[in-house]
């Protein structure tokens, strides 16, 4: 079990950066998504023949 002034140092660092990880975790997911969105509308041209 991690020593628990490693849990608390954790703990403070992550209160204190508020909502930037959400914020991260938004866009990061919403790339994401666009891409595959990208991906399967335009996997069909390629097939044209």
């Amino acid at each position: 079990m991690p020593h628990p002034s490693l849990l608390l140092a954790v703990a403070e660092t992550s209160r204190d950066s508020g909502p930037g990880w959400i914020l991260r975790t938004v866009i990061i997911v919403g790339v994401l998504g666009a891409v595959l969105l990208a991906w399967i509308l335009l996997r069909g041209y390629g097939n044209q023949d």
